[in-house]
């Protein structure tokens, strides 16, 4: 927006020099981009806001210095030579779309000698980027780049009737534009019209049947207030673009629409006209004011700094706020109509916060709460799939009738549940367990002659609970064969009891639902050797093991199958680990390696918490890289290799304090388990 700054000095006082003026305008987020410096004046190009049309005009820019340099605005006045007749008795306005047009306002100006602006009107209008074309159009550009409200001048002796109607344009209706463009209008288009014809696309642009020429004389001036998304709407599917549209689009101030009129109307007095008493003002549902409840305790809470009650009411009433004080520290603020952008609480808040100084609040972020969005079941089950998806296992769905004979032979321990009316004596029962299904996969996937069948499943069991059918959902896997493809450089490796457990740790680890524990329990599904129970929160929430060799039978599986069954139903119920950020370390780990002999009967996962119990400060991570039984060790041990991590957060780890940690977990490590460190098993 171009603005000058002689013309600013005609609605306030400035006093202070070009460049603190500009610096100040910066602060109050009115950026001036450009600026040309004339022999008299200086131009600046100021950068605006889409919804801040009230800056798109001299009177606005000159409100928000006024608010800044605490200096009132210029008294502004308007006198009229009054014709003994009423603009009504002129001319007869109706609005017959209320919804695109809630204001309209008009007067009538007689006896008017066009010709050339006057110098003063001529250096404005150039001022503004525009050539000077007559004294009428002149007036018509100097009110709207002085106020924002768009108006536009009919020659009245070109208007039928005369009558004004505000309608939706007749499908058929054309116009030649002031361009000289003639476009078809649509329904959906708002016009300006007579009797006969089309005179104006509504905040858009003027037709040439009406226009103002040399011999005009008497004119009838235009003040209104149209829908901003129909002239929108509308001026991009004639695609013209005008001054007047580019305002109406972002909103009018429909509470200045006659004072516009009376403003124009009193400069072509100037030029021999003739005011009509009483202009016309159509304002069918005269709109309230908006009216936001501020409280000084919220300034302070979202500024971060204390703001004294009579800044702010100092502040809102120089911007053109009415504030009404309910208590201290509390205040009814009226908005006016022209600042369209103002909706709530926020944007007083902010608007004091531009003339209090960016600079003066202070640079501190204040505590915030994040609040962690609760999962849905749906949304843990989509990620538990995608984590099995990255382990290789393809998920599979199974019906939930199942043959009795079978369902006995799998010794779920749950009893079933009978359906009356069976499509088949094969499926009589309700399944209560998964184990089966992904068996009967398995084999009919090794009869295709598919060897590597990794599948899980997620679905309902059921089974008799005291008189009761109980459902549950459950998650069922199932993993046999080659970990992957044939290929030329070597024989896949095949799965085993240890892929299993990995992934199921991963993936339930991806829901924080760690740490998950085995241990070692008799289950009729798996060998005996290798069946573990999954333990969460010191709850039993599944089974894992390799499947043993009479349901292998049952179901015609060769070669080793392991599974595991969890209850997801229990598990969801239990709250899971929150999420933890953790920075990058900014200081070097040390990492130990820790080789030892241990019976075989002792499991890895009393290891652990043996370790975990010790709570040492340093240790960050620590985990199983090799294990060993076999030539060159005694039948009934094994060989465990433990790599440990240790990190001081606040400064770097020292030898001697990792040597004693060490010591501490060989010393517990001796004394629950009685190992034996191997030759070199310790080392840097």
């Amino acid at each position: 927006m171009k603005i000058s700054l002689n013309w600013l000095k005609d609605y306030v006082d400035i006093g202070l020099p070009l460049r603190e003026l500009l610096d100040r305008l910066t602060m109050i987020g009115l950026v001036a981009e450009e600026r040309e410096e004339r022999a008299d004046d200086v131009i600046l190009d100021v950068e605006t806001y889409a919804n801040r049309p009230d800056t798109l005009g001299h009177l606005g820019i000159a409100r928000e210095i006024g608010a800044m340099l605490r200096s009132p605005l210029k008294d502004q006045t308007w006198p009229l030579s009054d014709l003994p007749v009423r603009t009504s008795e002129l001319v007869d306005v109706q609005i017959l779309d209320e919804d695109l047009c809630p204001r309209y306002c008009g007067v009538v100006v007689k006896g008017v000698k066009t010709g050339p602006s006057p110098d003063w009107l001529r250096t404005r209008i150039e001022a503004m980027g525009l050539k000077p074309i007559n004294n009428i159009v002149d007036v018509s550009n100097y009110v709207l780049f002085a106020t924002a409200q768009p108006i536009h001048a009919f020659d009245l002796s070109r208007i039928a009737g005369p009558r004004v109607l505000i309608r939706r344009a007749k499908k058929g209706e054309t116009l030649r534009t002031l361009e000289g463009k003639d476009v078809a209008l649509s329904p959906e288009m708002l016009v300006i019209a007579d009797e006969k014809k089309p005179m104006a696309i509504a905040g858009v642009i003027g037709g040439e049947d009406s226009a103002v020429t040399a011999e005009t004389q008497d004119v009838f001036i235009e003040s209104a207030t149209f829908d901003p998304a129909s002239v929108r709407r509308t001026r991009k599917e004639l695609e013209i673009q005008t001054d007047a549209a580019y305002r109406f689009e972002r909103g009018a101030d429909i509470s200045f629409a006659p004072h516009a009129a009376i403003m124009a109307a009193s400069l072509l007095t100037q030029f021999g006209g003739k005011v009509a008493r009483e202009p016309v003002d159509v304002y069918p549902r005269p709109r309230k004011p908006k009216e936001i409840v501020l409280r000084s305790r919220r300034i302070a809470e979202i500024l971060g700094v204390e703001v004294g009650d009579a800044f702010v009411e100092r502040t809102l009433e120089d911007l053109g706020f009415a504030l009404k004080a309910n208590q201290q520290g509390l205040w009814r603020v009226q908005v006016p109509f022209f600042r369209v952008d103002i909706e709530r609480e926020a944007d007083l808040i902010e608007e004091i916060a531009r003339f209090f100084g960016y600079d003066k609040i202070p640079v501190v972020v204040p505590p915030f709460e994040i609040l962690e969005p609760v999962p849905s079941d749906k949304d843990r089950i989509r990620k538990l799939s995608q984590g099995l998806f990255h382990f290789g296992f393809d998920e599979v769905i199974n019906q939930s009738f199942a043959d009795p004979e079978r369902e006995s032979m799998l010794r779920s321990g749950k009893s079933p549940v009978e359906i009356r009316n069976p499509i088949s004596s094969k499926a009589s029962v309700l399944r209560t367990t998964l184990l089966g299904g992904l068996l009967e996969n398995t084999a009919w996937n090794r009869n295709r002659g598919q060897e590597g069948v990794h599948i899980f499943e997620i679905g309902n069991v059921y089974s008799w609970n005291e008189n009761a059918a109980a459902e549950e959902q459950s998650l069922g896997l199932s993993t046999a064969g080659p970990l992957g493809a044939p290929h030329w450089k070597g024989k896949p490796a095949e799965t085993d009891f240890f892929h299993l457990k990995g992934a199921l740790e991963a993936a339930l680890e991806n829901l924080r639902y760690a740490p998950i524990v085995f241990e070692e329990a008799a289950c009729a599904f798996f060998e005996e050797d290798y069946s573990l129970a999954v333990s969460f929160k010191g709850q039993a929430i599944g089974r894992l093991g390799q499947v043993h060799g009479r349901l292998l039978d049952l179901y015609s599986v060769k070669g080793p199958v392991y599974a595991a069954e969890l209850n997801l139903e229990l598990l969801f119920s239990k709250q899971a680990r929150p999420f933890e950020y953790v920075p990058l370390p900014r200081f070097p780990g040390v990492v130990r390696d820790l080789s030892f002999l241990v019976g075989r009967d002792v499991p890895y996962q009393g290891i652990k918490l043996a370790i975990d119990k010790l709570g040492l400060p340093h240790l960050e991570d620590f985990g199983v890289i090799d294990h060993y039984a076999g030539a060159n060790i005694p039948k009934d041990k094994k060989s465990l290799s433990l790599r440990f991590t240790f990190r001081n957060p606040k400064a770097t780890l020292v030898a001697e304090d990792v040597d004693k940690a060490e010591q501490k977990i060989v010393k517990s490590l001796k004394s629950a388990f009685k190992i034996q460190l191997r030759e070199g098993g310790g080392s840097s």
